[in-house]
């Protein structure tokens, strides 16, 4: 029978990696420690942030190009309409110059009163045609003398005219909106060499007149 030794109490065995109650482990971390990220993750936003810049970038590089191209299409649009205007326009004024001569002779059949019965109708219907068309007919006499839109025939001269003047319309000119189709076919006339402009001998018959009328 064993004895045992007073004031002597066995303590429990305590592995050596616990820590008893009360106790603060040795190697436990501090708190500066615990709040700080892991190094792994820090990389991983750096990583995500380079990630970003690139995709942002190549966004910016992919609108421009988009403004780019949508900029060329509306300008080859604007070119491609006015280039059919175009066509459209020369292809009027072809088909039209073939009728000019029909509608000289029916101008000239007016002025002889010869435009009567059927023959009166078809020609006014042909008229509201080719005006329908955008055909404008000019040249009218008295008006002066434009070489970009007369073609002069014939040439005199008169001591009524200041300027150079268109005196008879041998054939009207025809145009399309600013496109000349045919110039007026004109006679003109110039101020006879030497002689007085008739403005300035109805001035000085004016002043003789009042100057008669004065009383001495």
């Amino acid at each position: 029978m064993t004895e045992e030794t007073p004031g002597f109490e066995e303590k429990p065995d305590v592995p050596s990696g616990d820590t008893p109650d009360g106790a603060e482990p040795k190697d436990a971390p501090s708190s500066s420690e615990k709040e700080a990220p892991p190094a792994g993750d820090a990389a991983q936003t750096v990583g995500l942030t380079a990630q970003l810049d690139q995709v942002r970038t190549a966004l910016n590089e992919r609108t421009g190009d988009l403004q780019r191209l949508q900029a060329e299409y509306q300008n080859y649009r604007r070119r491609v309409e006015r280039d059919r205007a175009t066509v459209k326009e020369i292809a009027v004024a072809g088909l039209l110059s073939e009728l000019l001569p029909v509608l000289d002779d029916v101008g000239r059949a007016r002025d002889h009163g010869e435009l009567v019965g059927g023959f009166k109708s078809v020609a006014e219907s042909l008229e509201t045609v080719v005006a329908k068309l955008g055909l404008q007919q000019f040249g009218k006499e008295g008006e002066p003398f434009d070489p970009t839109i007369h073609e002069a025939l014939m040439h005199s001269y008169a001591p009524d005219v200041t300027e150079t003047t268109c005196v008879a319309i041998l054939q009207p000119g025809y145009r399309i909106g600013e496109r000349t189709i045919r110039p007026a076919r004109v006679a003109v006339a110039e101020p006879q060499p030497g002689a007085t402009p008739a403005t300035a001998k109805e001035e000085k018959a004016t002043d003789e007149e009042s100057g008669g009328t004065e009383e001495v």
